[in-house]
């Protein structure tokens, strides 16, 4: 397991959230990352997941 760190940010660059959780690979941590966009309806802003070894997993700009 490996913890990953997803953060969204506004159109002004305000960041709209910023947390962590426990993945077990990347391919899990991409699914995890896009349920909490999905849920806190954030999905079309500028988001990014990144991986304990600073890899982007998911990225939207």
């Amino acid at each position: 397991m490996g913890t990953y760190y997803l953060t969204v940010f506004s159109k002004t660059g305000e960041k709209l959230l910023d947390e962590h959780f426990e993945a077990s690979n990347d391919s899990d941590a991409k699914e995890i990352g896009k349920e909490k966009l999905d849920k806190e309806n954030y999905s079309e802003h500028t988001h990014r997941c990144v991986s304990p070894s600073a890899k982007l997993v998911l990225f939207h700009r």
